[in-house]
């Protein structure tokens, strides 16, 4: 059994923070995106992030390591959006197998190395599988409500993919994550179910869906409850929110998540809400105190940082988890068979 189930039985596990974040924080061109391979390539490739772990490959990796030395036990692959239905943005679909292998290597040979340097902890790989550009439960024109820019058989073949490559690439865990739909999420973990029958595997599996705002629903409608409906029949890791929402906004969901569920739970919420300009400007020392609270009511297996958060955030975070228990659930039979 993959050692993470004890791990997280014995003490709160602390997620990454943002890759976005970090690699604003390069300044890449669009040369930079390119790198030699891509020069020629016919249409803008700058802001692909997830192109970036084969164009500038040490850049992931030294974000990858500051995570870990700041005290993360899980790190997420640079793949959020390694779906083809994703990458039909910059006409990239036939690279989505090897972005998404390529990433999962870097991570792992990352935390590798930090198995090294202290072997008491163990470090696990998470491949992150984001909830792509299209929604299969709502329509996107306000005039036909009965349209539908993507079917489920599209995004469950086009998850399945992501997965595979995640999985030949090392990855130690599979995170679906930013759920704001969950037909979206139910393809995924169809796409998941699928690739460990056929290769007669298990994997640990994490779900993180998203609130999007006070109504304490997701954008697809569901609320708390109901999410946890739609996806407890599939066996999980862990159950969560990240996104959205600040720490603080978010504990209120935690607690019913928490009181609903018998799969261990994660939160890696944003740095606060963004400002006027879209930034992130919530101190890594704020944060903690708002985390500390989740941490005090027993909600929390899992603890990491979604958008705006830094290695400063996850030092916080992963300073102030070491000083509580994890959740207690009642049955892991469910998630462990």
């Amino acid at each position: 059994m993959n050692t993470i189930y004890k791990d997280i039985e014995k003490r709160i596990l602390v997620l990454d923070g943002a890759m976005g974040t970090m690699l604003q924080q390069y300044n890449f061109s669009e040369e930079d995106f390119r790198g030699e391979r891509f020069k020629d390539f016919p249409i803008p490739l700058k802001g692909n992030n997830d192109l970036l772990s084969i164009t500038q490959p040490e850049a992931i990796k030294e974000v990858h390591r500051k995570y870990l030395e700041a005290g993360a036990d899980i790190i997420e692959t640079n793949t959020f959006s390694g779906t083809t239905i994703a990458m039909a943005d910059y006409e990239m679909e036939e690279l989505v197998y090897e972005l998404n292998y390529e990433s999962a290597k870097i991570a792992k040979e990352v935390v590798n190395e930090f198995k090294i340097k202290t072997p008491e902890k163990p470090r696990y790989v998470a491949g992150s599988i984001g909830p792509t550009n299209k929604t299969a439960s709502l329509s996107p024109d306000v005039n036909r409500p009965e349209y539908r820019a993507i079917t489920f058989e599209a995004l469950k073949e086009a998850y399945k993919l992501q997965v595979e490559a995640l999985l030949d690439g090392g990855v130690d865990i599979l995170l679906v994550e930013t759920i704001f739909d969950t037909l979206n999420a139910k393809a995924a973990l169809f796409a998941i179910e699928d690739v460990k029958d056929e290769r007669n595997i298990d994997v640990p599996v994490m779900v993180s869906g998203t609130i999007t705002d006070a109504s304490g629903r997701t954008l697809s409608g569901q609320t708390v409850e109901a999410f946890l409906i739609s996806i407890s029949h599939i066996p999980l890791l862990s159950v969560g929110f990240n996104c959205a929402l600040g720490a603080e906004q978010l504990h209120p969901y935690l607690k019913r998540l928490a009181r609903g569920t018998e799969f261990f739970t994660s939160a890696h919420p944003n740095a606060g809400l963004p400002n006027a300009f879209g930034e992130y400007d919530q101190s890594p020392k704020a944060m903690q105190a708002l985390i500390e609270d989740y941490l005090k009511d027993g909600l929390i297996n899992i603890i990491g940082g979604c958008c705006g958060t830094s290695p400063e955030h996850i030092r916080a975070i992963a300073e102030v988890a070491e000083k509580y228990k994890p959740r207690k659930i009642a049955n892991t039979s469910l998630i462990e068979n």
